[in-house]
């Protein structure tokens, strides 16, 4: 079979706020071939996304995404790879082409474990999907009683703070948020702490959070600095005492997630499939991590169907058995998924196990939510919005 077409849904919410929130619009994306139809979800800006999948070529090395998808053939599930391999090599100059190329992979991978009659974690390989600890991920309150509020109403036996006002006042305003949240969870409770690269590559201003952090016997510190601020990492890692690094959500490769792993000193990698090329690569890099004895975790924090699909990518794996879990996502995230992921009475969370990513993008849910664009060059339109349909 071939790939008949590729369909984006840019969908959002009525009002985007400036706060750090991506679940406040999405990129849903349908991939159709042989009677089938596969649903995939991309973390990025909707807009550059689309473009990058109908814009003009600029060179041989920068070719729209489309020209390297539709059309394709579909015959075996290798196929899925060599698609990601084309994409990234006539494409290889258009940046925004790994986070476009995301959503179709999921979306491929989607599609033929629903031909199959199988889940996606089965494709990959795994005989059994291990249930995963899910951690409450949340923003840290405007004050420390806010974040001690939202850990104390909380049902969940791990949860992660970020973002929101840390990083970006004196270190003691930071400490009294982290316990703020230690208090709030209770001693047994498992706490994360996501600084969103506030700290840019300040060293000594992230290293004297560590004696907080470890006080309050924080499993890790993510995302102190910025991506690619490996020897920051490195040096941070050499002093945190009990507290581990955490990183990976920004990667846009698997030269990325290679490079934390082997030379910035995490204890844990964070990979999101809508943002790394989709399941393929993320799957690459939980088995580069795993070999190197690097925690790997999902990162997700949008809808179920970009859990899902993260999810299945390290199922397979005992031992890591972390994951991320939103719990303060906007509407349109819930009306993505009719189905949604909940942890057991044993508070643990198990990856779907219907074909394919095992849950079903709710079209009418999504029609309140859609944008309604075109893009257009030289007076040729290159994108409209199209038909919503199942």
């Amino acid at each position: 079979m071939r790939i008949e077409s590729v369909d984006f849904f840019y969908l959002s919410m009525p009002e985007i706020l400036d706060i750090g929130d991506g679940s406040q619009d999405a990129l849903l994306v349908r991939v159709r071939a042989g009677g089938w139809t596969g649903w995939g979800e991309c973390e990025a800006a909707p807009l550059p996304s689309i473009a990058s999948f109908v814009c003009p070529m600029s060179h041989s090395a920068c070719k729209p995404v489309s020209a390297s998808v539709i059309g394709q053939r579909l015959d075996e599930i290798s196929d899925i790879r060599r698609i990601g391999d084309l994409v990234r090599a006539e494409s290889l100059d258009l940046l925004q082409a790994d986070h476009t190329l995301s959503g179709i992979d999921m979306a491929l991978w989607d599609l033929w474990g629903c031909r199959e009659g199988t889940p996606v974690w089965n494709l990959l390989g795994y005989t059994r999907a291990f249930p995963k600890l899910p951690y409450a991920s949340m923003l840290f309150g405007d004050t420390p009683e806010e974040t001690f509020a939202k850990a104390r109403g909380m049902a969940f036996r791990a949860a992660k703070f970020g973002w929101g006002p840390i990083g970006r006042g004196p270190v003691s305003d930071d400490a009294a948020q982290f316990r703020a949240a230690r208090e709030g969870l209770g001693p047994d409770g498992v706490l994360l702490v996501d600084i969103g690269t506030a700290w840019g590559e300040d060293l000594e201003r992230a290293s004297m959070a560590l004696p907080a952090l470890n006080e309050c016997g924080a499993l890790w510190l993510e995302e102190p600095f910025v991506s690619g601020a490996l020897g920051e990492y490195a040096a941070l890692a050499a002093r945190a005492g009990g507290v581990k690094l955490a990183a990976g959500e920004g990667s846009h490769n698997i030269y990325m997630a290679r490079h934390l792993v082997d030379h910035a000193g995490i204890g844990f990698l964070q990979i999101d499939a809508g943002r790394i090329g989709g399941i393929s690569v993320a799957k690459d890099a939980a088995d580069y991590a795993s070999a190197r004895g690097v925690t790997y975790v999902n990162h997700t924090f949008t809808s179920h169907l970009a859990l899902s699909a993260s999810l299945a990518t390290y199922a397979g794996f005992e031992r890591d058995e972390i994951c991320e879990y939103p719990v303060e996502p906007k509407s349109l995230a819930l009306a993505i998924t009719a189905d949604h992921l909940r942890p057991g009475e044993d508070g643990l969370l198990r990856v779907p196990a219907g074909p394919g990513l095992g849950v079903r993008v709710d079209v009418e849910g999504l029609r309140p939510y859609l944008v309604d664009c075109e893009i257009r060059v030289g007076g040729r339109l290159l994108y409209r919005t199209p038909e919503l349909a199942d």
